[in-house]
């Protein structure tokens, strides 16, 4: 294999290499003794087919084999031999000459390639020793925690039917209603024995506020508007009048805030549920103190650290921050204009984001390394699980595998 150096500006590297003729030959006769002894054919014992049949049969198919596994073994070779670090997957570039195509197949030609890349820059690290760092620390207010009591409370909280009671706000009204949009009545706009907690925003603008000061029994025409962004388009933006019969209307009823309702909550007292709902909220004070303690270490690595960056990493990075933001703009139903912005300034920006999140992933991994920091099967498998966390299905599948 002869391995030829063509391009070596900046980042970007390009080889050329050559693989003789009797290489690849010989690679062919191998292949083609193994599937001789192996192979069955009607009209032959097994291993007995003469290999020039085979060769008949199947010549092509075998040089294929032996192309792709010469070219990935050569194309590995010639970055481990140069002690190469790519950036990124590199790009192999074959003629597309079909006569040439067919003297190769026919082993009468080597086999010539180019291989382009780009490779890791130098990194040189920081002093480290210079970076002062603030770390935040809270006090939990118990004013917070009583707060998280009555949320529990408000989460617990059941609903009775009072005669002759007038829907207020937080009372559960229970209704049937029939919708219609221009005197036409539209799929899913009926309800039965539907109940209604004003205030939760259960239902479109405007139709829980249509409740107030109905009494069991009451029946009354409800306007509402969907949403421009309501989920159903044929929907979205329309007037809709709701006949409505209210059939009860129900106070709510907080529990009280004893240790019987601590023991409901599989804990034993209200002052453990306190000190829980103390502890979880001092979780997420640590959680943003680290969030911000990081991105402080990360600001201050990214000013310490200038170098060329391999704009195929920039680029990928790049194309999977756009896709994310073009994804979320249109689910939304926004564009860069309404956000104040140009699709050019928008590029602009996020090319700078990816930047900086190559140029940092850099840095880190060349600390790692010149730490020799391992990660070990424990630690990986314990950020996956914190990580599925967020998704409750794919957690279980991962605590069950």
């Amino acid at each position: 294999m002869q391995v030829t150096e063509t391009v070596a500006t900046g980042l970007k590297r390009e080889l050329s290499v050559v693989i003789p003729k009797g290489d690849l030959d010989q690679r062919f006769n191998t292949r083609l003794n193994n599937v001789k002894d192996n192979i069955q054919l009607k009209g032959f014992r097994k291993g007995k087919v003469p290999a020039s049949h085979i060769k008949k049969l199947y010549g092509r198919s075998i040089m294929a084999e032996v192309l792709q596994e010469a070219l990935d073994e050569s194309s590995r070779k010639a970055l481990t031999d140069r002690n190469e670090r790519p950036a990124f997957q590199p790009k192999i570039d074959i003629s597309e000459d079909k006569e040439e195509i067919e003297k190769v197949m026919s082993g009468q030609s080597d086999l010539a390639y180019k291989m382009s890349f780009e490779i890791l820059p130098p990194i040189a690290l920081a002093d480290f020793a210079g970076i002062q760092l603030e770390r935040e620390t809270a006090d939990i207010d118990p004013a917070e925690v009583d707060k998280g009591v009555q949320e529990l409370l408000e989460r617990g909280t059941t609903f009775e039917a009072e005669e002759g009671r007038v829907a207020a706000e937080g009372d559960q009204v229970t209704i049937d209603f029939t919708g219609r949009i221009d005197g036409v009545a539209f799929p899913g706009g009926e309800g039965k024995d539907m109940p209604v907690v004003i205030g939760r925003g259960g239902f479109i603008p405007g139709f829980e506020d249509g409740l107030k000061g109905a009494k069991a029994g009451d029946k009354k025409d409800i306007s509402a508007t969907f949403p421009e962004s309501y989920g159903e388009a044929s929907l979205a933006g329309k007037s809709a009048v709701f006949e409505t019969e209210v059939k009860a209307v129900a106070a709510p009823k907080l529990p009280v805030a004893d240790d019987e309702f601590a023991k409901k909550l599989g804990l034993d007292s209200m002052a453990k549920v306190r000190e829980v709902i103390e502890g979880q909220i001092k979780q997420q004070y640590d959680q943003l103190s680290r969030m911000k303690l990081k991105r402080a270490l990360l600001d201050e690595l990214d000013k310490r650290h200038s170098f060329d960056l391999p704009q195929s990493l920039v680029d990928n990075e790049f194309e999977g921050i756009w896709q994310q933001v073009t994804e979320g703009l249109k689910q939304a139903e926004k564009t860069f204009e309404s956000e104040g912005k140009t699709e050019e300034s928008a590029r602009e920006e996020y090319r700078k984001i990816a930047e900086r999140r190559v140029r940092l992933g850099l840095v880190i991994g060349e600390v790692g390394d010149k730490a020799k920091i391992q990660v070990t099967e424990d630690e990986l498998r314990g950020a996956l699980m914190q990580q599925a966390r967020r998704f409750p299905g794919l957690h279980q599948a991962l605590a069950e595998g």
